[in-house]
């Protein structure tokens, strides 16, 4: 992925600037546990800020238009959290990691509003399978 100097707001539809909500999974349990965030996608690069039900965590990384890949790095206070996904029509979906724990995750745009039915839960396990 390679990143540019360009300040300008991102204008692929995939990659929209401004509020997200969705959820992250154990990979053990389908329990969604909710996460509310802002990201700001300009020139390949991601950052952002938000909340779940651990604490407050900023987001930096890396996205690419032509392969629709996102990497980020969920911040917390004291640890990171390596986030890996694609994004479609549907939002971001991928993967976690943190040492010896991981799960998958499913954001998407707020304006964007998607269901939360068992289907989505089935398919965010099949990332983690």
């Amino acid at each position: 992925m390679s990143l540019s100097n360009n300040n300008k707001s991102e204008t692929h539809p995939l990659f929209p600037s401004g509020e997200w909500e969705g959820f992250y999974v154990y990979a053990w349990s389908k329990e969604q546990h909710k996460m509310s965030c802002y990201l700001d996608f300009k020139a390949g690069v991601v950052t952002g800020s938000g909340g779940d039900d651990i604490n407050a965590f900023t987001w930096a990384g890396k996205y690419d238009v032509e392969t629709f890949r996102c990497q980020l790095i969920k911040q917390y206070a004291n640890y990171e959290v390596y986030y890996d996904g694609r994004a479609d029509e549907n939002g971001i979906w991928g993967t976690w990691r943190i040492m010896f724990s991981n799960g998958g995750f499913h954001i998407w745009p707020k304006d964007n509003w998607r269901s939360e039915a068992a289907e989505e839960v089935e398919l965010v396990g099949q990332l983690i399978g």
